[in-house]
C-alpha cells in the first residue's frame, strides 16, 4: 500500500460520505467531497469539501479532475462528465456506465432478464395510459424508471381501483411477490478481480414509509437459500464487471425462490451494521475495492441488528435527540448519529447497532432500543 495514497474524491457528502471518510482516517487515506449542500454531513470532515450540483457536468468534471480515484455516495451524479474523466485515465468506480444502469430501474430489470439473474416478471410502461392497458397483470408494483429512491417512485396496484396512482412517465409494472422475507447481500470487488461477500441480512421495512426500520444480521433462512443469494450477488457484480461495493435487495419468496428486487453500487442501508458486527466494515470494503488494496474478511463477529434512527413524525427543525444516554448504558449498543443540523418526519437521521450473541435477546432489545431513541426538534 503506497504511504502517499492518492485523493479519493466522492460524490456525495451525506451520511455515506461520513462513514467513508471515518474509515479512511485510519489509512491516512485523504478525501475530497462535492455536495450540494453547504451543511452536508461531510462538510467538517473532508480534507476538501466543495459545494456545487451533482447532476452538472462542468462542477462534476471540474472536481473530478484534482483527483485520481472517483467514487460515489448517490446514483444520482452526471455519468457524461464520469466517463468523460474515465477517458483521460482517472480511475472511476463505480464504472459510469454502470451508474447509467442504475439510475434506470427500466434498464436495470432488463439487465436482469437479459443476463439470467432472477427477477420478478415485469412489463415496461411509457407513461399511466400504458399501465391502465395491462390492468390484467396486477396485482402489481408500478415504479418510475428514473428519480426515484427510499420509497418514493413506488406505488402498488393491487386492482383496478387503485390504477389512480400509476405514473404518468417511463416506467414499469413488476409483479407483487407474495414474499416470504427481503434479504440484502453485499458484495465486493477490486480492479485486481478479487471478490468477497457478506453474509445475508434480513430487512424488515417501516409499515409507511417503505425505508428499512430493523435489519438483523445473519438472516433467519436456510443454508441452501442463503448460498444461493450469495451466488446471485456475485453473478450481479461479476456480469456488470463492476469494481467497488454492491448492495443486492433481494425477496424470498414462500416456495423458497430468491428473486432480485434491486440493487445499489454503493454503501448500503444493508449494511450498516457491518461496522461494528463484521470484521470489515461496508466502508472500509468500498475504500478497499475502489483503491484496489486487498479485500478485508466479511464474516460476522456475533449476530447484530442494525435500528434504522428516523425523524419522528410531527417534527421539523433542530434536532433533539432523547433516550440517548440510557441506551448507550446498555451492552452491545453503538450509537451513529449523522451530523444532520435539521430533523423531518421519516428522515434518515442515525442508526444504531446492536450486537448480542442470542438472537432471541436482540429481536427484543432492537425494538426496546426503537421506542427509546427519538429524533425530535427543539421547536
Amino acid at each position: 500500500m503506497q504511504t502517499n495514497s492518492p485523493i479519493l474524491g466522492v460524490l456525495g457528502g451525506g451520511q455515506l460520505g461520513r462513514m467513508l471518510i471515518q474509515s479512511a482516517i485510519n489509512y491516512n487515506q485523504d478525501i475530497h467531497i462535492l455536495d450540494p449542500d453547504p451543511n452536508a454531513p461531510c462538510k467538517d470532515l473532508a480534507q476538501d469539501f466543495t459545494v456545487g450540483s451533482l447532476k452538472d457536468f462542468d462542477t462534476v468534471y471540474e472536481f473530478g479532475s484534482k483527483c485520481d480515484v472517483i467514487t460515489v455516495e448517490i446514483e444520482s451524479v452526471n455519468t457524461e462528465a464520469l466517463k468523460k474523466l474515465e477517458q483521460e485515465g482517472k480511475r472511476v468506480y463505480p464504472q459510469p456506465h454502470i451508474l447509467r444502469l442504475i439510475q434506470d430501474k427500466r434498464a436495470q430489470k432488463e439487465f436482469y432478464r437479459t443476463n439470467g439473474i432472477p427477477t420478478a416478471e415485469f412489463i415496461l410502461t411509457a407513461d399511466k395510459a400504458e399501465v391502465i392497458h395491462n390492468v390484467g397483470f396486477l396485482p402489481a408494483v408500478n415504479k418510475l424508471g428514473k428519480e426515484g429512491y427510499d420509497g418514493r417512485g413506488v406505488q402498488v396496484l393491487r386492482s383496478a381501483a387503485d390504477l389512480g396512482k400509476a405514473f404518468d412517465a417511463p416506467g414499469l409494472l413488476e409483479k407483487l411477490i407474495d414474499f416470504d422475507r427481503e434479504i440484502a447481500v453485499t458484495v465486493a470487488r477490486n480492479s485486481n478481480g478479487d471478490l468477497e461477500v457478506y453474509p445475508s441480512v434480513e430487512c424488515a421495512f417501516h409499515p409507511t414509509a417503505n425505508l428499512v426500520e430493523f435489519l438483523f444480521a445473519p438472516a433467519e433462512i436456510s443454508n441452501e437459500i442463503a448460498e444461493r443469494a450469495s451466488e446471485i450477488a456475485k453473478a450481479v457484480i461479476l456480469k456488470l464487471d463492476m469494481v467497488g461495493i454492491l448492495a443486492v435487495e433481494m425477496f424470498v419468496t414462500k416456495d423458497g425462490e430468491v428473486l432480485v428486487n434491486e440493487i445499489a453500487p454503493r454503501p448500503h442501508n444493508s449494511g450498516h451494521h457491518s461496522i461494528e458486527a463484521n470484521f470489515t466494515s461496508q466502508f472500509e470494503q468500498h475504500l478497499r475495492a475502489v483503491m484496489n488494496w486487498p479485500l478485508g474478511n466479511t464474516e460476522l463477529r456475533c449476530p447484530a441488528a442494525m435500528i434504522n434512527l428516523l425523524g419522528e413524525e410531527g417534527f421539523t427543525g433542530p434536532v433533539l435527540v432523547e433516550g440517548k444516554e440510557e441506551a448507550l448504558a446498555e451492552k452491545g449498543v453503538y450509537i451513529h448519529l449523522y451530523g444532520k443540523k435539521i430533523t423531518k418526519p421519516f428522515r434518515k437521521m442515525g442508526h444504531v447497532t446492536l450486537l448480542d450473541d442470542n438472537v432471541d435477546n436482540l429481536k427484543k432489545r432492537a425494538q426496546r432500543i426503537k421506542e427509546l431513541i427519538k429524533i425530535k426538534s427543539t421547536i
